[in-house]
């Protein structure tokens, strides 16, 4: 028998869309309130999932979702990594 894995799946704050993990970014907020990209999806702390996509990124940037979620201050300079990131992985498809 012949079993496929399970894909995980998580949820973009700004869409609500259920998307597989690897199409999401991860936003990380540590104990020290720190936050920080997770490309990785791995580090320890509150985290909160972004579809990779510049109109995405600018909806949460404007509606300060992240800033809810993670109940912290998300600095622009998170925000213009994440649209490298979105930049970047639109030339990689």
């Amino acid at each position: 028998m012949n079993k496929k894995r399970k894909v995980p799946e998580r949820k973009c704050v700004v869409t609500n869309e259920t998307k597989p993990k690897k199409e999401l970014i991860r936003i990380v907020r540590n104990k020290e309130g720190e936050v920080f990209v997770d490309p990785c999806g791995k580090k320890n702390g509150r985290g909160a999932y972004l579809t990779l996509d510049i109109d995405v990124i600018d909806k949460a940037e404007k509606s300060n979702i992240l800033n809810r979620q993670l109940n912290a201050e998300v600095s622009s300079t998170i925000y213009e990594e994440l649209k490298q990131l979105a930049a970047g992985s639109s030339h990689a498809k």
